[in-house]
């Protein structure tokens, strides 16, 4: 876990030592959630990625979505949750989700009764949760009907909100929380981190 904390610390700082000079000039904040987000996925399960060669984000199959909303004009989303639109024989069908073991999802948001940085992750088996594929097959079907036109399975994460509730179009679901921290004073402290989530945790209906 220290060198969780000691990620978690360095993305803060190279963040806010970034938007210093961001501001100052009137533009954006340059910051790769994506890569900081895998690292981190990484170091909490201990499964890697794949190096310099494509595919998945972690070596078991699994993906890992960001979003940051530290200064951001809009609400971000977690984006392309679900294969589709692309010419891989995963798209467009649940044969994704059979083989991905795990969806990790990575929110850099602001606790919202004191305004402090946080970071959650949350955790889903495509293969396994019968609520998540649920889902996941009425979007497949109103996209292969034309209800849906967009090839983006976006979920809107709870952005400084004390909530596990993710919202789509096609069903609103509690998703399973792995971990939380929160930035006290000049570190990251770990409000929650539950191991087991990975393989027992399981969507809810509202």
């Amino acid at each position: 876990m220290n060198d969780v904390i000691n990620l978690l610390n360095m993305h803060h700082r190279f963040f806010f030592y970034a938007k210093k000079y961001a501001d100052l000039t009137k533009q954006p904040t340059p910051e790769d959630s994506r890569a900081w987000s895998q690292i981190l996925v990484s170091l909490l399960t201990g499964i890697n990625g794949l190096g310099r060669h494509k595919g998945s984000d972690l070596e078991d199959g699994s993906d890992v979505k960001s979003a940051n909303a530290w200064g951001a004009i809009d609400f971000p989303r977690f984006n392309g949750c679900i294969k589709a639109g692309t010419l891989s024989s995963y798209s467009n069908n649940m044969s994704f989700l059979d083989n991905t073991p795990n969806l990790y999802f990575v929110l850099w948001d602001n606790e919202p009764n004191y305004g402090n940085e946080r970071t959650r992750i949350w955790v889903v088996q495509p293969r396994r949760d019968p609520i998540f594929r649920e889902i996941c097959e009425k979007w497949y079907d109103q996209k292969a009907t034309g209800i849906i036109r967009s090839s983006n399975f976006q979920l809107h994460a709870p952005i400084n909100e004390n909530t596990n509730i993710f919202r789509n179009q096609c069903g609103s679901l509690y998703y399973p929380l792995l971990f939380e921290a929160t930035w006290v004073e000049n570190t990251y402290i770990v409000d929650y981190y539950e191991p087991r989530t990975i393989t027992s945790g399981f969507c809810q209906y509202i």
